[in-house]
């Protein structure tokens, strides 16, 4: 049953153990290991010192139910390091891939420590062979990878309750666990980078200060670091690179435990913050076919991956990373729905946002709306209730999806991040767009019957530019990946406002600054959802870099030593958030209809020319306009509040001039009412330097800027 490899046995007894749950379960007496292997002849349990570097005992694991291989050893505890592997045809043109010389991470593990030592050890295959993969590498990887740990999930929540914050109400802010606090001076040096340094007291205040009501964490299950990129002294920042989906990261741990993720989350939760994970599901760390062998390939190979029809020794890759996870194989659709399922009720999380979520959509081939995975989520009495965001696009054919995905899914919208962009660049021709993601995007969501917040609204995320390269950069500037500048999109509709990168040019610094609250301020202030990227409210650059996904270092990390114009730009956003916050219009629930909603005829909104005059037809297909505004109407509403009450807001008004001269714009109505600016992107602080206006008045928009005025409604 057992086999000595270095020491004398840790488990001298082995149980026949159970075939669920999958993974290594501490039930308070023992601990029971159970891994799927549909194919596999043979699974072999190996143990570890507590240091994980030698091993002491391998255990053959006998008894097997559906292919799912178990057993049980009383005496093993919470911290064993352990391992497995797997006997079964190398037979790579089969689509098998089995080499019991390599230490296999468990799929299941709640805790991974140690990081992978590359040589040419941890591939299956020996390298430079000339028959490639079709080679078998017979040397004992265990040494140079890492190793899966048992441990005991138990932990004090005490009262934590989620926020449920409603999506209406939702601020979202994308954020790096290490990249948020590295730098930050007010965090104590030994927490920077980690959980608990997330959940630090000047982290919390920071984002209570700017409104913001959920983070969502960049990659944080264990990843590894691609061999490339180690070999020229860079790393795998964002963490796209997954090697299991129930353990938290152990390189953001400060202290080593699973429970300082949960201490995060916590503190989060008791600061009114939710906590959205990026997950990624679609890939592994694995790589094409001739990829390391260090889990699921060593696992079942052909029940993992999509694999090519003509050819079963090669992958289907539909995410560009070598490798696609087979959703569609109700195995992998199990793992799937499990890790979700842990990381909401053990971890606490409140969602999750989907990386390339149309290749876990795929059937046998194509998007399919009514398949495995977007049926079972939908009717998971679990992950239903949580937040869910897809990332709506692929590399495949049919890949592109926005708009595309099922009630009960909210959409990252880069239609919305395309045409704001181009607005503020200048580009004409783009206003009839504008006017759909301003006000949420029925184009795209209502025809399934989802409503604004179906749209997740951003102008910057984790890939590409920041807020401040935006308006500083014409071209990307990646010299520092090491790829002479090829990697990153080249399309980024940005525009540096006369200078190439950093100036002293006072006149284009108040440009840029102006340039940032612009966009900042129509994102806060469009209907859907926003999602600020971290360090976008200060001012963060990563100099023209729009794909620092290998730079662990000051490029991608967020600066804290502020200058007066980014404590400004903090302070303007801030105000921002709070005008969202105040008005129910910036934040419906259902699409504007149109229509009038008072005896005056004033429609639930109106958009309007320079003139005050409703925009014609005609007017929408001006190329040269530049200038936009739109009237909401807070009787228009047509929504209830908890208690079934009707909820009327102000009247608001958005003003908007992406052309270099100021304009003049004229106030609609005949009704003698008060007109208040409220908000104006001209000054560093958008508080308006100018009074009341009433009808017929003008109002005198500067060059490239945006105003919102408030007219009063009841006392």
């Amino acid at each position: 049953m057992t086999a000595n490899v270095q020491h004398m046995p840790v488990a001298s007894a082995v149980w026949r153990g159970r075939p669920f749950p999958l993974g290594a379960t501490w039930d308070g007496q023992g601990v029971n290991f159970a891994l799927f292997s549909q194919h596999a002849e043979r699974v072999e349990l190996c143990l570890f010192d507590t240091h994980g570097r030698r091993e002491i005992q391998r255990i053959e694991m006998r008894e097997r139910t559906d292919f799912i291989w178990h057993c049980y050893l009383p005496e093993i505890r919470p911290g064993q390091h352990y391992g497995y592997r797997v006997h079964g045809p190398y037979a790579p043109h089969e689509g098998h891939r089995f080499n019991p010389h390599k230490l296999l991470i468990d799929p299941y593990a709640r805790a991974i420590v140690g990081d992978v030592r590359w040589s040419d050890v941890q591939f299956g295959y020996r390298v430079g062979s000339r028959r490639d993969d079709l080679s078998l590498d017979v040397r004992d990887s265990a040494s140079g990878v890492p190793k899966s740990v048992v441990v005991d999930e138990a932990f004090t929540w005490g009262d934590d309750r989620p926020p449920c914050t409603p999506w209406f109400d939702s601020v979202l802010y994308e954020v790096h666990v290490k990249g948020a606090t590295q730098l930050h001076p007010d965090v104590p040096p030994k927490l920077r980078g980690t959980y608990a340094g997330l959940a630090c007291p000047p982290m919390v205040e920071h984002l209570k200060r700017l409104g913001v009501t959920a983070v969502e964490l960049l990659p944080m299950h264990a990843f590894v670091d691609d061999k490339r990129l180690v070999q020229v002294g860079l790393h795998n920042y964002w963490g796209y690179n997954t090697l299991g989906f129930f353990a938290p990261h152990m390189g953001y741990s400060s202290s080593g435990s699973i429970n300082e993720f949960k201490s995060m989350v916590r503190t989060l939760h008791a600061a009114g913050i939710e906590v959205i994970l990026d997950v990624v599901y679609n890939h592994t760390a694995e790589g094409n076919h001739l990829g390391p062998t260090l889990s699921f390939r060593g696992i079942d190979n052909a029940t993992y991956y999509r694999l090519s029809a003509e050819d079963r020794r090669y992958y289907t890759d539909y995410t560009g990373t070598g490798n696609s996870l087979d959703t569609h194989n109700p195995i992998v659709l199990r793992l799937v729905m499990d890790s979700l399922r842990y990381w909401v009720q053990e971890m606490h999380v409140d969602g999750f946002r989907f990386d390339l979520t149309t290749t876990l959509a795929r059937g046998e081939n194509a998007f399919d709306y009514f398949g495995g995975f977007l049926a079972a989520v939908r009717q998971d009495p679990t992950l239903s209730r949580v937040k869910m965001i897809a990332e709506p696009w692929d590399l495949g054919e049919g890949g592109y999806r926005v708009g595309g995905f099922p009630p009960g899914w909210a959409e990252w919208n880069d239609k919305y991040r395309d045409v704001v962009r181009s607005y503020w660049k200048g580009d004409g021709g783009v206003i009839g767009e504008l006017a759909y993601r301003l006000a949420g995007s029925s184009d795209v969501f209502a025809h399934n019957g989802r409503g604004p917040t179906a749209s997740i609204n951003f102008i910057t995320a984790h890939d590409g530019f920041t807020l401040n390269d935006l308006v500083s950069y014409n071209d990307k500037h990646n010299e520092a990946n090491g790829e002479e500048n090829r990697d990153g999109i080249n399309e980024n509709r940005s525009w540096n406002c006369g200078v190439e990168g950093p100036t002293d040019d006072e006149e284009i610094l108040s440009l840029r600054a102006r340039q940032r609250r612009n966009l900042m301020a129509t994102l806060l202030l469009s209907n859907g959802v926003p999602m600020i990227l971290a360090g976008d409210e200060m001012g963060r650059s990563q100099g023209g870099n729009n794909n620092a996904y290998c730079h662990d270092n000051e490029i991608a990390w967020v600066r804290w030593d502020l200058s007066p114009a980014d404590v400004a730009m903090l302070g303007f956003t801030a105000r921002v958030v709070m005008l969202r916050n105040r008005h129910p219009l910036f934040r419906r629930r259902t699409f504007f209809r149109g229509i009038e909603v008072s005896d005056a005829g004033t429609k639930d909104i109106t958009w309007l020319n320079p003139d005050g005059k409703e925009m014609t037809e005609q007017e929408w297909h001006n190329a040269f306009a530049r200038c936009l505004g739109v009237q909401l109407s807070g009787a228009g509403l047509a929504e209830h509040d908890e208690r079934g009450q009707p909820i009327i807001d102000d009247d608001l008004m958005l003003l908007l001039n992406a052309h270099y001269d100021p304009v003049d714009f004229v106030i609609p109505g005949l009704v003698d009412t008060e007109w208040v600016p409220v908000l104006d992107t001209h000054y560093d602080d958008g508080v308006p330097h100018k009074g009341p206006l009433h009808p017929g008045g003008r109002y005198a928009l500067e060059g490239r800027s945006m105003v919102l005025l408030c007219r009063r409604r009841g006392p």
